[in-house]
């Protein structure tokens, strides 16, 4: 009976201590660090990879179609809506203080200086970002890659470095067709309302601004392309797990590139700001 008894008794499970639970508190935080050091050098592979040669320009001009002309009509839409939506709000709140007048100039001032950089950059990570993090990510698991690299082809440069050039060099380009249009939509907007010339809105709207008021936060949205392009291509290259990793990767790619886009503009426009 005895021993029946002690064959049924259970062990006792041992209780988690302190140093279980600041290690599994710690545990995001490595993560954290190790995921920042592996873009670091992910980082550097692929600077190397640009500036090596030969520069692979068929994948690079067949990137910057996918990236740029095919994110044209998008951004183009966000654009003016962004320039309606803009001069419908402001049109009410300058009429409460008498400043009717200075709608143009606001709507112009707003696009240029930050709501198109800012709005371009943030649709192309949700377009580009997640395109190309499942492109990739497909290609890892379907173990392309590693044939790649086993046919003596750097998949960093053929892959990698032309797909982040593009989303630099489309950036700014897309980031001039939304405030297009979205100084034209707002034009638009304020015409329906209370008719006005379109020559005299761009005169008015136009008046004071200077290079520095346009260049400045035009090109660095080639700091947001880069960041679009790196964050995907990180994740892309790194997906684990078959279809389901694919998935994560482009989610990932779209989610940490549209926070770094925020982060990174309130750096750059506190830099604008300092030197110009």
């Amino acid at each position: 009976m005895c021993h029946s008894m002690c064959g049924m008794a259970t062990t006792v499970a041992p209780q988690p201590t302190l140093k279980d639970d600041v290690l599994a508190f710690l545990q995001p935080l490595r993560s954290a660090i190790e995921w920042t050091g592996d873009l670091g050098f992910f980082f550097w592979r692929v600077t190397k990879a640009v500036f090596s040669r030969p520069i692979e320009w068929a994948e690079f001009v067949r990137q910057l179609d996918a990236i740029g002309a095919r994110s044209l009509t998008l951004v183009s839409l966000a654009g003016a809506a962004t320039g309606a939506v803009l001069a419908l709000q402001m049109r009410d709140s300058l009429a409460r203080f008498g400043a009717k007048s200075m709608l143009p100039s606001v709507i112009v001032f707003s696009l240029i200086k930050e709501t198109g950089p800012i709005i371009t950059g943030l649709v192309v990570s949700g377009r580009v970002g997640a395109g190309i993090g499942a492109e990739l990510g497909s290609m890892r698991v379907t173990e392309q890659i590693d044939a790649m690299e086993a046919s003596a082809v750097d998949p960093h440069k053929y892959l990698v470095a032309t797909r982040v050039l593009a989303c630099i060099a489309a950036l700014p380009l897309l980031t001039i067709a939304a405030d297009f249009c979205g100084v034209f939509m707002g034009w638009i907007a304020c015409t329906l309302v209370d008719p006005v010339p379109l020559r005299l809105f761009l005169s008015n709207g136009f008046h004071g601004v200077r290079f520095a008021d346009i260049l400045p936060p035009t090109f660095k949205t080639a700091i947001f392309g880069l960041i679009i392009g790196m964050v995907a291509c990180f994740q892309g290259m790194r997906t684990r797990g078959g279809t389901e990793g694919v998935g994560r990767s482009a989610t990932s790619s779209v989610v940490l590139s549209s926070l770094f886009i925020i982060l990174a503009d309130v750096v750059l426009v506190e830099l604008i700001i300092n030197i110009f």
